[in-house]
């Protein structure tokens, strides 16, 4: 009870500006009503005005549809997070939605990794799969916007006709991956992906495998914060993540 107490602290905590913030889901299997379920579990991190990363707050629910997603980011900002200049995350099935209704004004950063593994999902061969996935390298390393739209109509140029498919999804997405060069290059590594969030995802993961199945919402809620603790402790004691110098 004492420890729930804690975790439920920690959980409420007010919060205060936050520059960058990362969001994500996973699963993880728990008994609800007589049947075992995957439970979404979403979880958020930001990086301060000290360039300190912190967990920001775990939210589990039967689902990542938009009322799960919105009614999480409604409770990080009645705690408080403010000064939000990118929200970095992959193409979750309601997350867009929930942050047109919570975060309008607030750029979004569709994580530049996963795109690149479903651009390779639209090679007509398994030869090209390669090709594509240079061609998104080139465009996501581009150093300026301008750069990376001439590297965007190249590429239409050069796929049009062996990789139709490839060239309608890229024209009808690449925007929402190039929200980041709009900000510091020395930040642009960090905030393109979601890959930070991945690495706190397999820890989580590691450290639930033991119990296989949960018998309720609260048990590996329980669990899945003892995780976070842990690793916010890591970061906020750690070396900086971001030189935040203008």
């Amino acid at each position: 009870q004492e420890l729930d107490e804690e975790f439920e602290k920690f959980r409420n905590r007010s919060l205060g500006r936050f520059k960058y913030v990362i969001l994500d889901a996973t699963y993880l299997k728990v008994r609800h009503n007589g049947t075992v379920r995957n439970q979404a579990v979403l979880i958020a991190y930001g990086v301060n005005t000290c360039g300190r990363r912190e967990v920001l707050g775990v939210s589990i629910s039967l689902s990542e549809a938009e009322v799960h997603w919105r009614t999480f980011l409604e409770s990080m900002v009645k705690r408080g997070l403010s000064g939000v200049k990118l929200i970095t995350s992959d193409d979750h099935m309601g997350l867009k939605a929930a942050l047109q209704s919570v975060l309008p004004s607030v750029p979004w950063q569709r994580c530049q990794f996963h795109m690149s593994q479903n651009a390779q999902h639209y090679a007509p061969k398994k030869h090209m799969r390669e090709e594509i996935a240079f061609a998104m390298r080139n465009i996501f390393n581009s150093p300026s916007v301008e750069t990376a739209e001439a590297m965007v109509k190249h590429t239409v140029e050069q796929f049009e006709k062996s990789a139709p498919e490839f060239v309608k999804w890229l024209e009808g997405n690449i925007s929402e991956g190039l929200t980041c060069l709009s900000f510091p290059q020395k930040h642009r590594k960090k905030i393109r992906t979601s890959n930070g969030m991945e690495r706190v995802n397999r820890e989580v993961k590691r450290r639930t495998r033991v119990a296989v199945l949960f018998p309720n919402d609260a048990s590996a809620l329980r669990l899945v914060t003892a995780v976070l603790v842990e690793i916010h402790e890591e970061w906020i004691t750690g070396r900086q993540y971001l030189d935040m110098e203008e």
